[in-house]
């Protein structure tokens, strides 16, 4: 029965790499304590295991997940990558270049120092950084070397073997050393600069990590009894809030009114006040007294993403934005919250929204429509995909990243891996331009980016496996401190670079390191370090400039140690 298990997987190619991204996500999911494997490393000792029967993978299979793997990357982190080469965002991309280039030449030193050959300083750049996509674009570079298929082969069997070791460190050793070791380093506590900076840019960003019963907006009836407001506007009674505060209806003269800024206020009129609970509590004494009005405040709220694309609000201040006679469009809204490549920014009044930035925009439903076509594009769920776009965006990326350049005898190309990373970035920006061209829902997009990687990774460990065990053995407790070292170096140098160079607040500093090595755990250490999410305002730019940097290194290791 056993044989006739392992023959069918030898046979049938597809059932072993379905079978371990099973066990892959499965064992990936399981934690004890604070620990956990993660999928890729989970992915790849599964194949690993299973490769150990012989299974024999062609490598187009392969390089196919790898390539929407890297054109999803590419996808997600467009908008911040080409928005980061102007204005302000110039010192997160330098910050970024910084810390990836000391990330590569750590590696490469390292390698040099201990004897390694290209492939195991490849895997151990892939784990110590924690970035999956260097295995791919260094498997096309040695692939292209001028080398017997013998020594290609040993090349690329060495790369999982360092990879596996290092990553788990520089998955969880880059989470201690910014949340735990950085604000020592830096000399700060980390929840009190947060406050400093939430109180400097206005308002609150506090991680929403938990639900809570608390509601911070409300809407409130409200009796005028106070005869200072008889015979005022609505617009009156609206500005002598300290913040946005609105009247959504009135009732008056025995009929229900939408408000406006100049309906005049009578004896005796119910408001239905929006607004900050603490704002409504405090100034509700000086207006009136509350009531129950089923019938006033039974009107439809809403809630909508609203994807930016105007670009007379692209970079701008909420603070801004929510001036009175800056904009009209933002009456009776309310800004729930902003997301940035997917990661939550604090909603304080200093922060500046950009191109591809998403709002969730809450209020009465005609005011969230209104206000969410002037920012741009109404994100409304959908499960289609552009792929049109896509398969055209990989297939024209893949061919420019065919070409190959020969210089001084050595092969020069940015491989068909990196050009579809590349059409990902200009697809991903093209889109948060125009939100009709290349539509990629966000569950579609985790598909291509989630089974593209681990399809890819499941490959590489099921085609190392007979190789795995022996190269562990061998090289085990040397590529760990190995990866030790190239995890750690290159973020201590960030975390004093970026507070005596660059001259960032220090939750910045952190979250740009994390983005910098890509390192979304790291990031949610921090956050949960801080008790906030400003460290995210670091994080965003840098995550976009060194996943792409850090991919492309798999050409230069290969390129630095032949």
């Amino acid at each position: 029965m056993i044989e006739w298990v392992f023959e069918t997987l030898r046979s049938y190619v597809e059932i072993a790499i379905f079978l371990t991204l099973a066990i892959g996500f499965w064992v990936g999911r399981l934690r004890v304590g604070t620990f956990s494997l993660g999928v890729v490393t989970s992915t790849l000792l599964a194949g690993v295991l299973i490769g150990q029967i012989g299974i024999e993978i062609s490598p187009h299979v392969k390089s196919t997940f790898f390539l929407m793997f890297l054109f999803a990357v590419g996808y997600g982190v467009g908008p911040q990558f080409f928005r980061g080469l102007k204005g302000d965002g110039l010192q997160q991309v330098t910050f970024a270049v910084f810390l990836c280039v000391a990330v590569l030449a750590t590696a490469v030193v390292t390698g040099k120092l201990l004897g390694y050959s290209i492939g195991t300083t490849a895997g151990l750049l892939s784990g110590a950084s924690t970035i999956s996509a260097v295995l791919g674009v260094a498997s096309d570079s040695i692939s292209q070397l001028p080398l017997a298929a013998e020594e290609k082969r040993a090349l690329l069997d060495a790369m999982p073997v360092a990879y596996a070791i290092t990553y788990l460190f520089g998955t969880a050793g880059s989470a201690w050393i910014l949340a735990s070791l950085g604000p020592k380093l830096l000399r700060v506590d980390l929840a009190e600069e947060c406050r400093k900076y939430e109180a400097e840019m206005g308002g609150s960003a506090t991680s929403e990590a938990r639900i809570t019963a608390y509601r911070e907006l409300i809407v409130r009836a409200i009796r005028i009894t106070n005869r200072d407001w008889i015979g005022k506007t609505v617009g009156d009674l609206e500005k002598s809030f300290s913040m946005r505060t609105f009247v959504q209806r009135v009732r008056q003269g025995g009929a229900l009114i939408e408000a406006k800024p100049d309906l005049v206020l009578q004896g005796g009129a119910v408001i239905a006040l929006a607004g900050r609970r603490s704002l409504i509590l405090e100034r509700e004494p000086s207006i009136g007294k509350e009531v129950d009005d089923r019938e006033l405040l039974d009107f439809e709220l809403t809630m909508l993403d609203a994807v930016v694309t105007n670009k007379q609000l692209a970079g701008k201040t909420l603070g801004e934005l929510v001036e009175r006679d800056l904009f009209e469009i933002g009456r009776g809204v309310f800004a729930r919250k902003i997301l940035r490549s997917g990661v939550p920014l604090p909603l304080t009044v200093g922060l500046r929204i950009d191109r591809g930035d998403t709002l969730t925009l809450v209020g009465a439903k005609p005011d969230v429509e209104r206000a969410a076509a002037a920012f741009g594009y109404v994100d409304r769920p959908t499960e289609e995909t552009d792929m049109v776009v896509m398969g055209l965006g990989i297939t024209a990326g893949a061919l420019v990243g065919a070409i190959t350049i020969y210089f001084g005898g050595i092969p020069l190309s940015l491989s068909t891996s990196g050009g579809a990373l590349v059409a990902g970035l200009v697809c991903g920006w093209l889109r948060s331009v125009n939100r009709t061209f290349g539509r990629i829902p966000a569950p579609a997009l985790w598909v291509f980016n989630n089974i593209g990687l681990n399809a890819f990774i499941a490959i590489v460990g099921i085609s190392a496996g007979p190789q795995f065990v022996a190269g562990l053995m061998s090289n085990g407790l040397s590529l760990f401190l190995a990866g030790l070292v190239v995890t750690t170096i290159p973020l201590v140098l960030g975390v004093y670079a970026g507070k005596y160079v660059f001259r960032m607040k220090p939750p910045i500093v952190l979250g740009a390191c994390a983005g910098a090595r890509t390192t979304t755990a790291a990031l949610g250490a921090i956050e949960a370090e801080a008790r906030s999410n400003v460290p995210a305002l670091g994080y965003t730019i840098t995550y976009a400039v060194g996943n792409t940097l850090l991919t492309i290194w798999g050409v230069a290791v290969v390129l630095l140690m032949s």
